[in-house]
């Protein structure tokens, strides 16, 4: 009986393209890799429509917006520039001074006649107010006031301020100086010099940035994607931030922050793409369609994650209802969407398109497909060794930073952020010289004319105001009381006195004046930075347990991006309120961090920390849905993540501290606290301590209850 052989095996074939199982970010990395044509006309329309508007964007953006909408103070200086011909907390404030010459000389007297035929000539100008004893005129004749009543709003008088105060400081003489103050002067001093610091800072850390991503990813070709990313997000985002200005105003701070995220996202998102990219290109028998299809179902959806985490957490900082805090957000939320936008359709389409060239002009030791790191695998396994003692150290270190938060002092900023040598801060020291430290920040009571003198018995009886100048007559049967405090507008005891005032004035009486405003901005900052804070918290976890499928891993993210931000702030209170490195930093203490920071600095902290934490857990997960193996999910996520957390955080951590090193003083604090944050986010809480948590909690971090298995969608960060 003769035996018969077995027929031979078929040939292995791989798999087409249409054969790896992927959802929905997969197949739209699969159709854009296959429609690269239809992608790149969509963008081209996109920066050519766009495009059109940018370069107008930072002439139409505003100057001011820096209040309390709906607040006492606002409807005051509304109904000033209403019925009191403008002279309001934006009427234009002109200061006259010689050391030698007092008003009654020629000379200081012909000064005076120039200042007020410029003003007169400028149609942001209502009225023009002659410098009067006992109200302009300081006591020794050496100091003088012109007052512009304000024809315009804010933003157009900051506008107006502008183009101003150059002109009017040319009127001085050789023994007569002219200098324009008061709030829209400030503020145009203000925006001046922090435009100038940001594009200073911009120039500084370009090359660091181009060096540190020619390092972080291994070639030339592939380090110019971040560049593209960021160049269509920021070309978009100022077009549609002009189209914006034409409903309602923008502040320019939303034109440098959009900038900022629009670099650090697109360096962020296209680490990790393309190191996955790679991996699944160089590391398996995949073309470059199933490689792009199967990145984008993988490290694509992580990033959809992390740029919906950034625009919740921007989108809280919308509770706050003040117009620059509401239009700085909406700046970078507009750069992110933007920017996301072209991850996960331009990107995958280009890529797939160089295929193995995204490694041309690479450096000699750059590993092609190396999506695993050795370095990074070899130290989640030693976190897994030893993880009391790491954890231990990263807790210790972060709790220790974050103490001094708990004697954090805020307040709105101080004459000291406008450079000493600018136009405003000279006539703000002059007028104090020689008027008193509160002569900088009148408070304006507008009241019933009937209530004028009641009004004025008040106001003299608090102890916390000077003198109060003469009853001013209004329109519609108004009066106008303006009060001196004792004190410094940023001395907390004026903040006590509008607040005495205001519990003590006749019903329908309301305090305004340029440092009420302040005061009630800084007021609704405090009281809702718990709410926004509480949003963050809140909106980070859902979406964290959206994603990861595991309510104990979400909540130990959000806990520990917590953790970090408390640390950021508590390196900025010993730097900014009490004063040291100030030397080296070049800067002036105002004893207190400015009050916008903890409301909107935490929510760019958390933002880019979410960033990291979605990166480093996504890759967790992807592991642990293969293995189920906590050991594996853990290393795993660290090898496979932790070179993209450190090279994206070096990148970030070099452009903010760029910040710190020019310009004033608000620059630098954004600098010193988002780079810090950075810096302690990816050492200590994404590489070490969130690491450490994942082994701790073992399989118990992925536990869901059955109840929540059967609400929430089945999300996966691998392919089948």
């Amino acid at each position: 009986m003769s035996a018969t052989a077995a027929p031979p095996a078929p040939p292995t074939v791989e798999p087409p393209s249409s054969d790896i199982r992927v959802g929905p970010i997969g197949r739209l990395g699969r159709y854009t890799a296959t429609h690269l044509r239809t992608v790149l006309i969509g963008w081209l329309v996109v920066a050519v429509v766009l495009g059109v508007f940018a370069p107008r964007v930072e002439k139409a953006l505003s100057g001011a917006g820096w209040e309390a909408s709906g607040s006492q103070s606002v409807q005051a200086r509304k109904l000033v520039e209403r019925d009191f011909a403008g002279l309001g907390s934006y009427g234009l404030m002109t200061v006259l001074y010689s050391p030698t010459q007092t008003v009654g000389s020629p000379e200081f007297r012909s000064v005076i006649a120039r200042v007020e035929r410029t003003l007169r000539a400028n149609g942001a100008v209502r009225t023009v107010v002659a410098p009067a004893p006992g109200l302009s005129i300081s006591a020794d004749g050496h100091t003088a006031i012109v007052q512009a009543g304000a024809a315009r709003d804010p933003n157009r008088m900051v506008a107006a301020a502008d183009g101003l105060k150059g002109t009017l400081h040319k009127l001085s003489t050789s023994t007569v100086g002219v200098n324009l103050t008061g709030a829209a002067g400030m503020w145009s001093d203000f925006n001046a010099a922090n435009r100038s610091a940001m594009l200073k800072s911009e120039v500084i850390s370009w090359p660091v940035t181009l060096g540190i991503m020619l390092l972080a990813f291994g070639s030339l070709v592939a380090a110019g994607l971040p560049l593209m990313l960021t160049m269509l997000g920021l070309l978009a985002a100022a077009g549609s931030l002009y189209l914006g200005t034409l409903i309602m105003p923008i502040s320019i701070w939303a034109m440098n922050f959009a900038l900022m995220f629009a670099l650090a996202l697109g360096i962020d998102y296209a680490l990790f793409i393309v190191m996955r990219f790679r991996g699944a290109l160089f590391g398996s028998e995949l073309d470059a369609e199933q490689a792009t299809a199967v990145t984008m179902d993988t490290a694509g959806k992580a990033v959809l994650f992390s740029g919906l985490t950034v625009l919740i957490s921007l989108t809280a900082v919308m509770l706050v209802p003040s117009p620059a805090f509401r239009s700085m957000s909406l700046g970078i939320m507009l750069a992110v969407i933007f920017v996301l936008a072209a991850t996960l359709t331009l990107l995958p389409a280009v890529l797939a398109r160089l295929g193995h060239k995204v490694d041309r002009l690479s450096l000699p030791w750059a590993h092609s497909g190396e999506h695993r790191s050795p370095r990074f695998a070899a130290w989640g396994e030693r976190l897994w060794r030893r993880p009391f003692a790491y954890g231990l150290l990263a807790v210790v270190l972060l709790v220790g930073l974050a103490v001094p938060v708990l004697s954090l002092k805020t307040s709105m900023p101080s004459i000291k952020v406008v450079p000493p040598n600018d136009s405003s801060r000279i006539g703000y020291n002059q007028v104090q010289a020689a008027m008193g430290p509160g002569s900088t920040g009148p408070l304006q009571l507008v009241t019933r004319a009937g209530q004028a003198a009641s009004v004025t018995q008040v106001v003299k009886g608090d102890p916390g105001i000077a003198h109060v100048l003469p009853v001013q007559p209004g329109a519609g049967g108004l009066a106008l009381v303006t009060a001196i405090p004792r004190q410094d507008p940023s001395n907390p005891a004026v903040g006590a006195t509008i607040e005495r005032l205001r519990a003590q004035l006749p019903a329908g009486t309301v305090v305004g004046g340029a440092v009420a405003e302040n005061h009630d901005l800084q007021h609704v900052l405090s009281a809702k930075t718990p709410l926004v804070i509480g949003v963050v918290l809140g909106l980070g976890f859902l979406l964290l347990l959206f994603a990861l499928q595991a309510p104990l891993l979400a909540a130990a993210g959000v806990l520990t991006n917590l953790l970090a931000t408390g640390a950021a702030f508590g390196v900025a209170k010993w730097i900014f309120q009490d004063g040291a490195l100030h030397s080296l930093l070049g800067f002036q203490s105002q004893g207190f961090l400015d009050a916008w920071g903890p409301v909107f600095f935490f929510a760019m902290i958390f933002a880019i920390s979410m960033d990291y934490t979605m990166f480093l857990l996504s890759s967790a997960k992807e592991h642990w849905d293969r293995t189920h193996e906590a050991k594996d999910a853990m290393v795993g996520a660290v090898a496979h993540s932790g070179r993209v957390i450190f090279a994206a955080a070096a990148v970030m951590v070099a452009v903010f501290f760029t910040f710190a090193l020019s310009g004033p003083l608000p620059p630098k604090e954004m600098g010193i606290i988002l780079g810090v944050a950075v810096l302690l986010d990816a050492a200590l809480i994404r590489l070490l301590l969130l690491p450490v948590l994942l082994r701790l909690m073992g399989r118990k971090a992925w536990y869901l209850p059955r109840w929540a298995r059967r609400i929430l969608p089945d999300v996966r960060f691998g392919h089948s």
